[in-house]
Order: C-alpha cells, then sequence, then structure tokens
C-alpha cells in the first residue's frame, strides 16, 4: 500500500508567496494532499486560497504560535504517514517528492528527511538554511554541508548523494509522522528558530535517523517571515540555541558546555557593537537573561536514554575563523562517508 503524504504549508501574513509558489507547489505535487495552516494573519492568505485554489485544504490558527507551535497544532488534525513541512517561500521542482518518500520507505528507523536545498537568489548555489543537510559541534553551532557560516558553495554535483545528517532544516522537512508524534512533535517553547534542530536531536536520542536525499532539489528564498537583519530573529537564535544544549546535552556535559557558550556569546556581541548593530547586542543580553529565567523548568528536561546524537567534537568557529576552513570537505571527524563522525567523551 502506498504511503500517505500530506504536504503543510504554515503561513503567517504570506500571502505574496502563496501567490507566487502555490501554484508551482500545485503543478509538482503529484495529487498528494496540500494543507495551508494559517497563523492567524491579517493579510486574507486564507481567503486568497479558498478562492483560487478550492481544492487545497485549509486549517486556521486562532492565534501566532510561531513555527513549534503553529505545525504542532495543525498536525493534530491532519492524518498522513509523512508530512511535508514546507515553508511558504519555496519552489519547488518536478518529482521533488518521490526520491524522498522512496528513501525514508527503504528504513523505518529514519524520522526525517530533507531535499537539497538551493538559493533562489542564486540558484547555482547551496541556501543558507539546510544546504545538503545540517550538522552540529558539540558547542552548539550548525552547520551544513554545501554552508558553512556565510560561506555558500556552488552546487556541482557533490551533494547528490543520500545518507545521514544530523538535522534536516525546517524550511523543508519531510517526517514520519508516528515518530513526530512519539517525540511529542516540537518543543513551543521555542516559538520559531531552531526548533527543528532540537527535535532532529531528540529523534537522534530515540535512535531514529535523520538524513538528507539529495536526488529532490528546492528553491529556498529565506527570511520570508523574520528577516535576519531583525533584531527578534537574533533574540530568538541565541536563546533557543541555550535551551536546546540545555535540554539535549547528557548531564555531565550541561552546565560546561552552556558556560563556554554564554563567553562566546559574549564576544559575538562584541562584533555586534563594532558594526553599531546596538539593537542585536540588546537582542543577545535579552536572550541570555530570557534562558536564565528558565533554567528551573528546563532542569527538568532530561534526554529520554543515554545514547548520544553524533554531534561534531571539534569548534566549528575555531575551524571556520582561525584555520580558514569555509567548505565541509575541509573538515575531519565530520563527513559522513568517513566511519565515524567524533562523540564527546564523558
Amino acid at each position: 500500500m502506498a504511503s500517505s503524504v500530506a504536504i503543510v504549508i504554515l503561513n503567517y501574513n504570506g500571502k505574496h508567496y502563496l501567490e507566487k509558489f502555490l501554484p508551482n507547489i500545485q503543478q509538482y505535487s503529484g495529487g498528494y494532499d496540500i494543507w495551508i495552516a494559517d497563523n492567524a494573519s491579517t493579510d486574507h492568505s486564507l481567503d486568497w486560497v479558498e478562492m483560487h485554489f478550492p481544492t487545497i485544504k485549509t486549517l486556521s490558527i486562532n492565534e501566532n504560535r510561531g513555527y513549534a507551535g503553529g505545525y504542532n497544532e495543525a498536525l493534530r488534525h491532519i492524518q498522513a504517514d509523512y508530512y511535508i513541512l514546507l515553508n511558504s517561500d519555496i519552489e519547488v521542482t518536478p518529482n521533488w517528492i518521490d526520491p524522498v518518500i522512496a528513501f525514508m520507505d527503504s528504513d523505518e528507523s529514519i524520522a526525517a528527511c530533507q531535499p537539497k536545498i538551493r538559493a533562489y537568489d542564486l540558484p547555482t548555489h547551496f541556501e543558507y538554511a539546510g544546504a545538503a543537510g545540517g550538522f552540529m559541534d558539540y558547542l552548539g553551532y550548525p552547520f551544513c554541508r554545501g554552508r558553512i557560516f556565510d560561506t555558500r558553495d556552488e552546487d556541482l554535483g557533490q551533494f547528490d548523494d543520500e545518507g545521514d545528517v544530523f538535522w534536516a532544516t525546517g524550511a523543508c522537512m519531510f517526517v514520519r509522522a508516528s515518530a513526530f508524534h512519539k517525540a511529542g512533535g516540537f518543543d513551543e517553547t521555542f516559538f520559531a528558530h531552531m526548533e527543528e534542530i532540537d527535535l532532529c536531536w531528540r529523534l537522534l536520542n530515540m535512535q531514529y535517523r535523520i538524513t538528507y536525499c539529495g536526488k529532490s532539489t528546492v528553491y529556498h528564498v529565506g527570511g520570508g517571515t523574520l528577516h535576519k537583519s531583525n533584531p527578534r530573529k537574533t533574540f530568538l537564535n541565541y536563546r533557543n540555541n541555550l535551551i536546546m544544549l540545555f535540554k539535549n546535552l547528557p548531564k555531565g556535559r550541561r552546565w560546561k558546555t552552556v558556560l563556554i557558550r554564554l563567553v562566546l556569546d559574549g564576544l559575538s556581541s562584541v562584533r555586534f557593537m563594532a558594526t553599531g548593530a546596538w539593537p542585536d547586542v540588546f537582542a543577545i543580553l535579552r536572550a541570555h537573561l530570557a534562558f536564565y529565567r528558565m533554567i528551573p523548568s528546563l532542569m527538568k528536561r532530561t534526554p529520554r536514554n543515554n545514547y548520544r546524537a553524533p554531534l561534531y567534537y571539534k569548534s566549528i568557529v575555531w575551524e571556520y575563523f582561525v584555520r580558514g576552513k569555509h567548505r565541509f570537505d575541509q573538515l575531519s571527524g565530520v563527513n559522513p562517508k568517513e566511519e565515524t563522525v567524533k562523540t564527546p567523551r564523558s
């Protein structure tokens, strides 16, 4: 029996993106169900969808619950074997679904998978949000095959493979419904940003696989809901990174790692000062204060078991900024084609 698939687009005031990309999504989605879950938009997004695409299913959420809460609420009402969580600012391509579903069908331990993410504004290159699959160093800095910090690689076919990664991007995440619900969905504390990495980390700790399928390609605009220059984005990224580390690291490594990150965050705020980006400096300060207030409740959250997800046990900051390693193939101990991914000792 063929697997059932639901494409779920979480929308918040994204009518302009729906107008641009929804025809393309419908054209190349092979008759699978498409849902628009709306996070209390004020731009009449759902009215437009219902008028122009009556076969697309809609679901209205009565308040803006962010990426995490919005998807949790929507997926409670949608029945399928697989969910495709798709940003509204994504352009899909022919046959973007079937190779990923076939790959996931081949192994029930695969909980999530992402396609190749190219940049809409520079189609020959990988995009920041996911590129060819995500990894994370032991200090909580995420990076990707095809994108490390501000360096984006040209796609020359070097990542046309399939394999395991640490996290799959929330911009276009294929996720097994049973695994998503077993893990408890997204952590709504995050609201938005890094909630997909947190989910993938928890799924890895449950001994599921997180994967990448290079046989599928989509193009991502990026920053559609919250632009990277917005201090709110800085606040969420810094706060949520600390929350994620505190929740998912083994207890013996939790405090040491978080303390190092707090220092490094302070150093990054100096870089913002040097460029006059004072709103971002204050956003980092607010992020730290918010994290401190959350520590008592976070203390009650522990990993489900003693399995350790494969973090990159080097500093990607050091490798990139000091040693000048700007491409994934220059890193050692993280390439999935090598025998193992290095993991921290107790």
